[in-house]
């Protein structure tokens, strides 16, 4: 008996060893993967077994469970065949140098982690999440990945619970299927610093999701912010950097809640209560939004909280201070519209009668609300009953928009009231009856009918005379317009008369469509302008091909948003700079930008603003041609001088270059023949000579500025980090979004710091905020100095008054900044007490370019005194602008 159990245990033990000695099925896929990556020299995979490898763990039956070689300084990349392994629970890699595909992952059913984040991966595999049903923890932070969208093979992962993609070229919605229903486990999804965009997902209403990082896009998310009031298990949200708008939803649900930060996008409305009584909260942020009513306190203990009312539009800079009456009705009157964003820029301070700012859409008289004017203002929702408690009313005109619902009966208690327009809206439901002195404008098809679309309830017959004059005055308006096109044709044919088109070839002359240059552009709206002929120098392809070698590598100066910049010498000898737009975009936006930069400059001489020698436009090719800056650009000496071989610059040449830009920017502004924007200064677009001496470039994006203190309106353009707030948030400009971002390059000359460093933490991304806070306290400012620049007394004088200067340029309300005039003024004072060798004071005017000379009898009757035609004979040019001292 003894003899049989050692025979059994005796073969078992053969049967377990026999095992052990078999090689890992796995094999041919750990030494493909070992062959493709390169190991440091303190670690290796060496050996025929891959269970024994540093880094790895197999099962009873060899196959591989787990690759943890995270951190190792490993390089290389991955196979395509690590789906192949179909016991691995654990899939860690991060913090390498790895590059390539992070392969497909497909199939693999046990797969519970998977961690690349930090390496150096440029794609990934579009069905790389197939089948991983036992998937919970996905890290790709961190990595150059092309453009990808958030695939759908993500929806196998049925068990995930951490999903994090930050700073990884995520690009395009979140997709639907992202919510509860497909993953009731999700607790964390961490999508920052991507390229994201779109509308919050409504399947986010039953999503379990704890943390919710979606801050800094640069395409930027969207809408409204409602669906957070339906995730309950909320702890963390970061919305940081979008440009969601609307008001914050009811929080009351949300009593997990510590950390919400939604700053630097444009919500709007009142902070609710039930926000501002949850007892959980330890850090809100809501700054750089446009947020109204009172500032509203916290009720949590030792809350950290950043609302900046300065730059909310709060009623008032005190918190838990309750606005005025006529205030609080104002904004419950909006509410029902969402609380647009129109009325949150302009509403202002706690007196919509007799404060600084004009309050849109409101007139009183003796302080009292008396007519509210709506007319056209693309408004959404429903009329309030709120318009009752306005007692002075006598006019409420809401027409010509998109309001829903019925007329409140509330409204005919306002005893004052003579005028109602509701018309051209879609309000249905009875007209209440109101007194025989008050005019009720209809002209809603289904206003009197029980709902949109239903048979008439017969109650509008109150109100047919009414209708009736309506429509009488409609008719009117239409036989006035009929009128006013008449003449205006008539007018037409009288100008082609006079002034009949030319037509030229285009070595004669190139013909510049203009409009865009002060605010329609055929860019921005499609409109067709007027076309104008100057006359310029014109270069052949070829000339300008032999100039750069045929456009070599070796002369490229530096690349922009629609072509490459070359180095060229003229058969004169003239060195020259060409921008050789791509011909990709030499049509469109990139034509229109073309035309642009030729149109400016053939107006604007200043020692201060780059000179344009001549253009190129044969078949697909566009080309510019420039004086040569042989400095480079400002950018290249303040944040890449040491990469680039360059000494950093002293203070006093900081100095310098500062007052130039701003005597350049201050021609535009207000000493040229016609005032101009810019639009896109920041340092790239600042050259210098080799005198150091700065001038502005870049005058594709510039408008002409409007009279007196109006703005007009364009799409966004130019750089995040330089863009005015107010320009940012409704694309309406005036010479005051130049003066935000050169005080915003002020800042980079006193820091070395760029304006937008995404590199650095959520509170010093921007440098303006991050720079403000700095400032104002006095003792660490000093830190915040660029690390170059020699300090001495003298010296932290003068960066004080400067970095005054700055803040009061960046100031977040237009009025509140200087004119240019004053920052050329400020700066050559403080120059004046450095006395530098060098003469700052740029009364010389340079001698005007050959473009100039060459302008024959531009022809200024296109838009009146408002056309950038309108430019004298050269001579009368030049003699004004020597009189007049322009060349400041």
């Amino acid at each position: 008996m003894k003899i049989t159990i050692a025979r059994v245990l005796f073969c078992l033990l053969c049967s377990i060893a026999l095992v052990y000695a078999q090689p890992s099925p796995d094999l041919a896929t750990m030494n493909a993967l070992r062959d493709s990556l390169k190991f440091p020299k303190d670690f290796s995979w060496t050996g025929p077994d891959p269970c024994k490898w540093s880094g790895l763990q197999c099962d009873t039956s060899n196959r591989i469970t787990r690759i943890q070689i995270g951190n190792k300084g490993i390089s290389g990349t991955l196979t395509s065949d690590l789906n192949t392994l179909s016991s691995l629970t654990v899939f860690e890699v991060m913090g390498n140098a790895l590059t390539g595909e992070i392969p497909s992952l497909s199939g693999l059913t046990a797969l519970e982690t998977i961690n690349a984040h930090d390496n150096s991966f440029t794609s990934i595999s579009p069905d790389i999440f197939t089948g991983l049903t036992s998937l919970q923890n996905v890290f790709l932070d961190d990595n150059p990945l092309s453009p990808w969208e958030i695939p759908s093979s993500l929806k196998s992962a049925t068990s995930l619970v951490d999903f994090s993609a930050s700073n990884c070229s995520l690009s395009g919605k979140i997709p639907e299927f992202l919510g509860g229903q497909t993953f009731p486990s999700l607790k964390k999804l961490r999508l920052s610093s991507n390229s994201l965009s779109g509308e919050l997902p409504l399947s986010f209403a039953d999503s379990p999701v704890q943390t919710l990082l979606l801050n800094g896009q640069t395409q930027k998310f969207n809408g409204s912010i409602s669906v957070l009031q339906n995730m309950t298990s909320l702890t963390e949200v970061s919305l940081q950097g979008n440009a969601f708008s609307g008001p914050l939803p009811d929080m009351s649900r949300l009593v997990s809640l510590t950390k919400f930060n939604v700053r630097e996008n444009q919500l709007t409305g009142v902070v609710p209560s039930s926000f501002t009584e949850l007892q959980s909260l330890s850090v809100v942020n809501l700054t750089n939004n446009l947020l109204q009513g009172p500032t509203p306190t916290f009720k949590a203990i030792s809350i950290a909280t950043d609302i900046t009312p300065g730059l909310n539009s709060f009623c008032l800079d005190s918190p838990g201070v309750p606005c005025d009456p006529r205030v609080n009705t104002l904004l419950l009157i909006v509410e029902a519209f969402g609380y647009p964003v129109r009325f949150a820029q302009s509403w202002k301070g706690n007196d919509p009668c007799g404060g600084k700012n004009m309050w849109v859409g409101i007139t009183c008289a003796g302080g009292d609300i008396t007519v509210i004017n709506f007319k056209g203002m693309g408004l959404k929702g429903t009329i309030s009953p709120r318009f009752a408690d306005l007692a002075s009313l006598k006019v409420i005109n809401l027409s010509q928009n998109n309001l829903t619902g019925v007329i409140p009966q509330e409204l005919v208690k306002l005893s004052a009231l003579t005028t109602l327009d509701v018309s051209n809206n879609q309000l249905y439901g009875k007209v209440p009856v109101f007194g025989l002195n008050v005019v009720v404008s209809n002209g809603n098809p289904n206003l009197g009918k029980d709902g949109p679309g239903s048979g008439s309830s017969g109650s509008g017959s109150n109100n047919a005379g009414k209708i009736v004059g309506s429509v009488f005055g409609v008719v009117l308006g239409l036989l006035l317009i009929g009128l006013v096109v008449f003449l205006v044709v008539k007018k037409r044919k009288q100008n082609r008369k006079m002034y009949p088109q030319k037509h030229s070839s285009e070595e004669d002359a190139f013909k510049i469509t203009i409009d865009n240059l002060y605010g329609g552009g055929g860019s921005e709206n499609g409109s067709q302008a007027p076309l104008v002929e100057t006359r310029n120098p014109v270069y052949s392809i070829q000339e300008l091909r032999d100039a750069t070698d045929n456009f070599n590598e070796k002369n490229i100066l530096g690349r922009g948003g629609f072509g490459i910049v070359y180095k060229g010498e003229l058969q004169s000898g003239m060195t020259i700079a060409v921008k050789r737009m791509e011909s990709s975009v030499i049509s469109g936006k990139g034509l229109d930008e073309f035309k642009s930069e030729i149109g400016v400059l053939t107006k604007v001489v200043h020692r201060n603003l780059v000179r344009l020698h001549g253009y190129c436009l044969e078949g697909n090719e566009g080309l510019l041609v420039y004086e040569y800056m042989p400095q480079g650009t400002l950018s290249s000496h303040i944040f890449h001088w040491e990469e680039e071989g360059l000494q950093p610059l002293e203070w006093s040449r900081r100095l310098i270059i500062a007052l130039d830009v701003a005597k350049g920017v201050e021609y535009l502004h207000s000493l040229a023949n016609q005032s101009f924007i810019h639009r896109d200064l920041k340092p790239s677009n600042i050259l210098l000579g080799d005198d150091m001496r700065a001038k502005v470039a870049d005058f594709g994006l510039v408008r002409l500025a409007p009279e007196g203190a109006q703005s007009i309106e364009t799409k966004i353009a130019g750089t995040f980090g330089y863009l005015a707030p107010e320009y940012a948030v409704t694309g309406r400009v005036t010479t005051r979004v130049d003066v935000y971002s050169f005080g915003v390059i002020l800042m980079e000359l006193l820091t070395g710091r760029k304006a937008l460093d995404v590199k650095r933490s959520e509170e010093d991304v921007h440098l303006a905020t991050w720079f403000r806070r700095m400032f104002i306290n006095k003792d660490s400012f000093p830190k915040a100095i660029d690390k170059t620049i020699e300090i001495d007394e003298e010296t932290l004088r003068s960066i004080n008054k400067v970095a005054e200067l700055a803040s009061q340029c960046s100031a977040r309300e237009p009025h509140q900044r200087p004119d240019m005039s004053h920052v050329v003024h400020v700066l050559a004072s403080l120059l004046d007490q450095w006395k530098p060798d060098e003469d700052v004071s740029g009364n010389d005017y340079d001698t005007p370019p050959p473009l100039l000379e060459m302008i024959e009898g531009v022809n200024s009757s296109f838009f009146g005194d408002k056309s950038l035609t309108s430019i004298p004979s050269p001579p009368t040019q030049i003699d004004k602008t020597f009189r007049s001292g322009n060349g400041r």
